[in-house]
């Protein structure tokens, strides 16, 4: 890092706890329906192939979302305002927030991820792309974390949270998680939230069950992670993967299917499967326009903008307090 760009970042590392207990799995695998949180995901490899999942054709979710902030970013910045201050909760790489940095022309730019390594080489190459742009990268757990640091600057804040990530929160968390954006963005700020929209089974079912089986190697991944971080002897070749549209409750649900009666020994306990018995491992709803704004309200919010791609698959909203 050289010396302008050393004195264009700012680090704040707030400790965030990411050692994971087996207890919390242990619970979920216990359960009369067996579950598993959908960070287990995330090893190396599990992220590599999201990566690739990302520009499969049929997921359109992250080139569609891309495109909307391609076409509309001046419009966007005309409705939120430049000179504010932009955070984003799970920052990753800073790829999609370049799209818009230009015309937002932020007062500084605030990404908060738990992985410090990983944070600090993405907002270095933010930084050489910017050099004029103050970023104060703070190393926690967005959803651990109530309050932002003090010696952040002050300013109009803009929460950016793309990717439809809300979409893997129960409704009930999604409420909770907005309520908290509301607090941090005070009477004069907003939230740029990305939402993927409901739209026929078909074309959501596809998306989660490509004919390269990527997302089935993803999903599957997640129990040679289980393996590699706990004493856990998961054949992954006993499981199968399932993606399906469950159009009551307009969500994606991704489960691993147990394809035999097995027993799985997991920190010196054993895990009985049933042949057919799933791990429901992700779920990532989809949301009308009607449910999103009612959502909105709910967190005393109030809808002021939406930008649509042509064929109405995906959503960026502007949210700000009601």
């Amino acid at each position: 890092m050289n010396a302008s760009v050393e004195n264009q970042i700012h680090f704040h590392e707030l400790h965030p706890q990411s050692k994971t207990h087996p207890k919390e799995v242990l619970e979920g695998l216990k359960s009369v329906r067996k579950n598993l949180n959908p960070k287990f995901f995330y090893d190396t490899k599990g992220s590599e192939l999201f990566e690739v999942i990302t520009n499969l054709e049929e997921y359109y979710p992250t080139r569609t979302e891309r495109k909307i902030f391609e076409t509309y970013s001046q419009d966007i910045a005309e409705v939120c305002g430049i000179d504010s201050i932009i955070i984003e909760p799970g920052s990753g790489s800073c790829e999609k927030i370049q799209l818009l940095i230009p015309n937002l022309k932020p007062k500084a730019y605030i990404p908060i991820d738990i992985a410090g390594d990983f944070l600090l080489d993405s907002v270095n190459k933010l930084a050489e792309n910017f050099p004029e742009l103050p970023i104060h990268a703070v190393q926690a757990d967005f959803n651990q974390l109530d309050n932002l640091p003090n010696e952040l600057p002050n300013g109009s804040k803009l929460v950016f949270y793309p990717g439809s990530t809300i979409g893997n929160m129960e409704p009930e968390k999604a409420l909770e998680f907005l309520i908290k954006l509301s607090e941090w963005i005070g009477n004069d700020g907003g939230i740029l939230l990305g939402v993927d929209l409901h739209k026929p089974a078909h074309q959501l079912n596809a998306a989660y069950n490509d004919q390269q089986g990527v997302t089935e190697a993803f999903n599957l991944n997640a129990l040679d992670h289980l393996n590699d971080i706990f004493e856990a002897n998961f054949n992954k070749e006993n499981f199968s993967h399932k993606a399906f549209y469950n159009e009551q409750l307009y969500r994606i649900e991704m489960h691993l299917v147990s394809d035999c009666e097995q027993c799985v020994e997991f920190e010196g306990e054993k895990i009985q499967f049933d042949e057919g018995e799933s791990i429901h491992t992700e779920n990532s709803y989809k949301y009308t326009r009607k449910q999103l704004s009612s959502l909105a309200a709910d967190a005393g919010l109030t809808l002021k903008e939406t930008w649509l791609d042509e064929n109405e698959l995906f959503s960026v909203n502007l949210l700000v307090r009601a």
